[in-house]
């Protein structure tokens, strides 16, 4: 298995996380140094790990991903399905922290 050491662009950073995930649950992890973050369907964890530690300038220890299929709903009749979706949970090294406030665009 070949691993790309090479540094990303804050571009190609920024298309692969979306955005921060602000729930109850993401927050209660905050606490253990953990931040979970919405990411492109196709990124591993390795292009994960490299966009938040090129965007937010700490060090990450972990990474874990899941799919969350999307829902079946009904509108006005019609039947459909909600997008897939893919979250990462990132635990920081000790010490090193993220400002929940901070947005991303």
């Amino acid at each position: 298995m070949k691993i790309n050491n090479s540094q990303l662009s804050l571009e190609n950073a920024m298309s692969i996380i979306k955005k921060p995930i602000t729930t109850e649950k993401s927050t209660n992890l905050q606490q253990f140094n953990q931040y979970t973050f919405m990411v492109s369907k196709n990124s591993n964890a390795n292009e994960i790990k490299q966009a938040i530690e090129t965007i937010f300038k700490v060090k990450v220890l972990k990474i874990n991903t899941s799919i969350n299929r999307g829902k079946m709903k009904t509108f006005k009749g019609t039947s459909g399905f909600r997008k897939n979706t893919k979250k990462a949970i990132v635990t920081l090294k000790e010490g090193n922290t993220i400002d929940s406030s901070l947005e991303i665009k």
